[in-house]
């Protein structure tokens, strides 16, 4: 391997970063990958969901630069580097009928124009492979789907001198490799789920799994899984750093450690484009970069 690997992790908010692909992301630091976290928006929107910080006077005056700290945290925790797009968060419209999204906030900018802030930042960090979401956002979170255009314009782009020019965005970079993160995948949580009612321990999958036949959500192709187990301890602490976010007391950690490392010891992902030779299934990101380097 002659070749300096490089990974780009492209999310909506801080936070994202460690509830999707974290300990893949840690794993590869660990194999001395680099790793690039670019964060759209601020988050500015994000509702407190750790009930011991809510009606903080202080946290809600200021809720942008305390998700600043918090992603901080996260990021050394992780130890990948983190940049932020500078977009501004679209919140999640609630309500029937939904609310107009708030002017100025990034699913309401040009994806076009968008996309040229990331093509920016691939240029600069040249990765091979870039992950982000699907077309759903993975959760149809304005801020996600958007994401996910951007990306994908970003992607192509990064490559095409004429779209975006070299003496504005930098010099060309081709990525090799598009991924689509599906850690919340059916498979992963039908196995947690019965693994603990098998053990005659309590559940936190029911409800998911009720609402995932209530929306009908279509099943995914899982072509890519990483094994990271090792790792799992890394993400949880780089998600409980997101406090405003994160109830350390909820759902997302009641899965006892044992258990997820002998039911589901890997992260899946989609692989949406490629532009060199691969088999699948893989267990590497890199699967068909690190060989034709």
């Amino acid at each position: 391997m002659t070749e300096q690997l490089r990974l780009m992790a492209v999310h909506a908010h801080p936070d994202d970063e460690s509830s999707k692909g974290a300990a893949t992301m840690a794993k590869y630091v660990s194999e001395g990958v680099d790793v690039l976290v670019v964060t759209c928006t601020g988050g500015e929107r994000g509702s407190i969901l750790n009930p011991k910080l809510q009606g903080d006077a202080y946290i809600e005056k200021n809720i942008h630069e305390v998700r600043k700290k918090e992603m901080d945290e996260a990021r050394e925790i992780l130890g990948v580097q983190q940049e932020w797009l500078g977009f501004v968060d679209s919140g999640l419209p609630e309500g029937d009928p939904l609310p107009p999204l708030p002017e100025g906030c990034f699913a309401l900018e040009d994806p076009e124009a968008a996309a040229g802030r990331l093509v920016a930042k691939i240029r600069a960090f040249r990765p091979q492979v870039i992950t982000t979401y699907d077309e759903n956002g993975g959760y149809p979170h304005p801020d996600h789907i958007m994401t996910h255009t951007i990306s994908m314009i970003a992607f192509d782009g990064a490559a095409d001198a004429e779209r975006f020019p070299e003496d504005e965005f930098g010099p060309v970079w081709t990525p090799r490799k598009l991924y689509y993160n599906q850690g919340f995948n059916r498979p992963r949580t039908v196995a947690l789920h019965e693994a603990l009612l098998a053990r005659g321990m309590e559940s936190p999958y029911g409800d998911w799994l009720k609402r995932w036949e209530e929306f009908e959500r279509v099943e995914r192709t899982l072509t890519t899984h990483i094994p990271c187990d090792e790792f799992f301890e890394i993400r949880d602490k780089a998600l409980i750093a997101h406090a405003t976010q994160i109830d350390p007391e909820g759902g997302w950690f009641r899965v006892p450690m044992d258990v997820q490392r002998e039911v589901w010891p890997t992260e899946e992902y989609e692989l949406a484009k490629s532009l060199v030779d691969t088999s699948l299934p893989e267990s590497d990101l890199f699967a068909g970069i690190r060989d034709n380097a």
